[in-house]
């Protein structure tokens, strides 16, 4: 398995971790060592997958400073963004349940690649004062967010509520996040992955193939928001370049420099 996903076996359920180095930044390799990681799970006939993080952050979300690094290449960048894709259509298609044990923090990519999962599973953060937190942030660093991706957070709290998170940017804690849906259970630090396993051997214990084709048509909404045309992926990349856009990522870039 590639050096950025460690897996492991909890019977027929396998871990399948994110391990980029410090904060699981998704660029290109990351996210197609993630489609090879679970269509391998699948192979070698896991019944479930559990999507997990390094201790204290799930995934940073896309790597902005790899994105800005490749400048002006519209065909790296779009290669970027559809191995991004790519992997979150690869979760939502699975045909085997998979859950997000969301390990710590989870902005925009990271929580694009939850939203995707069956169940979610969040760390509580040893310090209430600075709670660990998820949300679709994109607009706050001067991007759109696509429809697709929009439908994503509705299905899950709402459509009044979403377009309140979405269109701030908001990124709520995990408190918050288990109130409105977000996720659907905290769980003490060391104990997220543990968790995510109990529910899915609970899931497992049903008669399977009715579980199954249910879950397949309860989800069907959820693949077809990652449909290429709800993305539309050239629209996204040539608003990259807009001069608002380029300003706050540059911006963000600074800002993770210190």
């Amino acid at each position: 398995m590639s050096a950025l996903i460690e897996t492991a076996d909890h019977g027929d359920i396998r871990e399948i971790r994110l391990a980029r180095a410090p904060v699981n930044a998704l660029d290109t390799d990351l996210c197609r060592a993630l489609i090879e990681a679970l269509n391998a799970a699948l192979d070698h006939g896991v019944r479930g997958i559990v999507l997990a993080g390094n201790p204290k952050i799930f995934s940073a979300g896309m790597d902005v400073p790899y994105l800005m690094s490749l400048g002006d290449d519209r065909k790296a960048l779009l290669d970027a963004w559809q191995a991004f894709f790519g992997a979150a259509r690869t979760l939502a298609e699975s045909r085997v349940p998979v859950v997000a044990a969301i390990t710590g923090h989870a902005p925009a990519g990271g929580c694009v690649l939850a939203l995707c999962c069956d169940y979610r599973v969040m760390a509580r953060s040893a310090d209430p004062a600075r709670p660990f937190a998820l949300g679709l942030n994109e607009t706050q660093v001067g991007l759109v967010v696509p429809e697709g991706i929009q439908r994503l957070m509705r299905r899950v709290v709402g459509t009044y509520r979403a377009e309140r998170l979405l269109v701030v940017g908001e990124m709520v804690a995990a408190e918050r996040a288990l109130e409105i849906g977000l996720v659907d259970e905290l769980a003490d630090q060391d104990n997220v992955v543990a968790r995510a396993v109990v529910w899915l051997q609970h899931l497992l214990g049903l008669p399977h193939q009715p579980m199954l084709q249910t879950r397949a048509l309860a989800r069907r909404d959820l693949v077809e928001a990652l449909d290429p045309s709800l993305i539309q992926l050239e629209r996204f990349v040539d608003a990259w370049h807009a001069p608002d856009t380029q300003a706050a990522l540059r911006a963000l870039v600074d800002k993770l420099k210190k």
